[in-house]
């Protein structure tokens, strides 16, 4: 049959090649067969490692010429500058800002009854905030619009010992003094605070110019503006600084170096500093800070960093976070001399390392901006506040107040800025936050600390408003996935076309459900096709609803009044629902509006009566923003 089909008897396969017939070549070369299979299992290797590298990360393969800039022949060097100079990309660099500064002005307070004047110092913080994320800011809360809303509420003045003043005195003085109000005898003149001549050319300066005949009448008019007149005095305005003396950092090459995720931190020590803190504040760990002193000690033994020194950090991607670690630091002395190195080792190690490519210092602060690494900026916050040693709960504030208005789920900005205005540290360490201003997107944002005679201490901006919005659109843990919107619809049920009264949040049963505002409960029951459902009485005509619950918060009762934030029940499908979602619904005098496009009113607005009192705290606060800064004293290690 195999014949038939056209197959032959033949020898069979054989190694030596005098056994076999060359017409049929049935004979086998051993050494192209060795050959053959260790090209096909290098083949494979080298294919393997090619996609490990594409799809972990070039990190993951740190050589020793990458990570410790060994030295290596000329003509190596210049065939991977070559490379590198072909497909790796400038990156942008932004200029950034990290200042910590001390102010001192004298402050009017009363205490018991008694007008006292003494010298206060207060801490401001100025600083572009962060566009990478190390390790600082690893640990910080997850992302909770909810939450945030809540924290940010009124301070009892019987929580806080309020003993703050930023009622600026005009003139410094030195220690404490006290200020008696006596009745002036008339027999007394007071001094003259400006001569009669001085006096009589202001008049006639501001007369200048304010009359004019037409046609033989004479009209009196008031100036347009009032003639500019110097007493001698201090302007006391406030000035628009320039930067000076900018300068771009050229970007740092490592030959091979293609990684979009590494960035370069350039950084000028102004005042002697500990090592320790300031590698502390940009990214390394303990245990980072200890191996890295161990593998100093040799050739860099001091403890400190001189005045005018440098530090350059290269950062990179974490291979087991989201955040970047530093892969290489390099100390400069005051002279711009390389002084030491040391890089990261595939292994984890922290060794001496050959300088990375020289560049040009500047007295600014510089970092190479990669969009791969830019954070949110919720978490730029969180990293540039603990970089300036701000406790976690003054942070946790300062998001509170602007997650009204600002997305923090959108990526920061190269050159956003944030400046902090705080009181001096009490006994026990603690700072008042005074001021915040965020200069995000094209707008710029603040927020200033008032006490009220109401006993309430609260933040506002200039226009005496707290930020906050009369209700909150989405108010559900996570804020929910719109499934269907307000207006005429199509009904999954019925299915004929009517007006749906609200929007359609889905998320799992048992999400937790917030009062959208503050509010007194009208009615919690089980209302028709709306199932399970709270109704909210707000202010104003302003009534919300909450609908197809799984279950309603115990004390959810009508007349219970509820505040914004508040826990008042859980995602379900009751009621004339297909799957678990909270129905959520706005009116307005009992007319339904879009809860997701309604231009809602502010929360709270500052009483009139107080205009006055935080008018002049705004200025008290600007002045003591514009004011020259106090010297701040390092302790350094001895």
């Amino acid at each position: 049959m195999l014949k038939a089909t056209g197959f032959e008897d033949a020898p069979p396969l054989t190694l030596d090649s005098t056994d076999g017939e060359m017409p049929q070549g049935r004979e086998i070369s051993l050494s192209w067969l060795t050959g053959a299979i260790l090209t096909g299992l290098t083949s494979v290797l080298l294919m393997g490692a090619a996609l490990y590298v594409s799809f972990k990360g070039q990190d993951t393969f740190s050589t020793p010429y990458e990570a410790l800039q060994l030295e290596v022949s000329e003509s190596a060097v210049t065939a991977l500058s070559s490379l590198s100079a072909k497909a790796s990309r400038a990156r942008p660099i932004a200029l950034t800002r990290s200042e910590f500064e001390i102010v001192e002005a004298s402050i009017r307070e009363d205490v018991e009854g008694v007008a006292r004047i003494r010298r206060q110092p207060f801490v401001r913080i100025k600083a572009t905030l962060a566009t990478s994320a190390t390790s600082l800011s690893e640990d910080i809360p997850a992302y909770d619009p909810i939450e945030l809303l809540r924290r940010n509420q009124p301070i009892e003045a019987a929580d806080v010992a309020d003993s703050i003043s930023t009622d600026i005195y005009g003139a410094d003085v030195e220690g404490e003094v006290a200020v008696r109000l006596a009745s002036l005898p008339l027999a007394v003149p007071p001094e003259a605070a400006i001569t009669d001549t001085a006096a009589a050319e202001y008049v006639r300066k501001t007369l200048e110019g304010a009359y004019a005949d037409i046609e033989g009448i004479a009209l009196g008019y008031a100036p347009e503006a009032s003639p500019s007149f110097d007493f001698g005095a201090a302007s006391g305005a406030g000035i628009d600084g320039v930067a000076e003396n900018v300068s771009v950092v050229p970007m740092s090459r490592l030959p091979g170096d293609g990684s979009a995720g590494r960035t370069e931190r350039v950084l000028t020590i102004h005042d002697e500093t500990l090592l320790a803190d300031e590698l502390a504040k940009n990214g390394f760990s303990d245990s980072m800070v200890l191996a890295i002193s161990g593998a100093l000690r040799s050739i860099f033994p001091s403890a400190t960093l001189a005045a005018d020194s440098h530090l350059r950090i290269l950062l990179g991607p974490s291979r087991v976070s989201d955040t970047q670690i530093p892969y290489r630091m390099s100390i400069y002395s005051p002279n711009d001399a390389h002084e030491a190195t040391v890089a990261l080792t595939d292994s984890g190690r922290y060794v001496l390392g050959l300088p990375p490519p020289s560049i040009e210092f500047s007295d600014e602060d510089t970092e190479e901006i990669s969009v791969d690494n830019l954070p949110t900026l919720y978490r730029s916050i969180y990293e540039t506040g603990r970089k300036h040693d701000l406790d976690d709960e003054t942070i946790e504030r300062i998001v509170s107040m602007f997650a009204y208005d600002v997305d923090l789920t959108r990526r920061v900005a190269p050159g956003e800025s944030i400046e902090i205005l705080q009181s001096e540290p009490d006994a026990e360490g603690r700072k008042e936050l005074l001021y915040v201003g965020l200069a995000v997107g094209n707008a710029r944002r603040e927020m200033f600390r008032f006490h009220s005679d109401d006993g309430v201490i609260d933040y506002y901006d200039a226009d005496g408003q707290t930020g906050k919005k009369f209700l909150i659109r989405r108010p559900l843990e996570g804020s929910g996935t719109l499934r269907s919107r307000f207006g005429m619809r199509l009904h999954p049920i019925f299915k004929t076309y009517t007006l749906h009264s609200g929007v359609d949040l889905a998320a799992p049963t048992g999400t937790e459900i917030y009062a959208s505002g503050d509010g007194v409960v009208e009615r919690a029951q089980w209302i028709s096709g709306y199932g399970r459902a709270v109704e909210i009485k707000h202010a104003n005509g302003y009534t919300t609803m909450y609908a197809h619950m799984t279950r309603i918060a115990d004390a959810m009762t009508p007349g219970t009044r509820v505040r914004q934030g508040q826990l008042i029940g859980f995602v379900g499908s009751t009621g004339y629902s297909t799957g678990p979602h909270l129905h959520f619904e706005i009116r307005i005098n009992g007319r339904p509006v879009d809860p997701l496009s309604v231009r809602l009113p502010r929360d709270k607005t500052l009483p009139n009566q107080f205009a006055h009192a935080f008018e002049q705290t705004v200025e008290q606060i600007h002045e003591l923003m514009a004011r020259d800064a106090e010297p701040v004293q390092v302790a350094a290690a001895e």
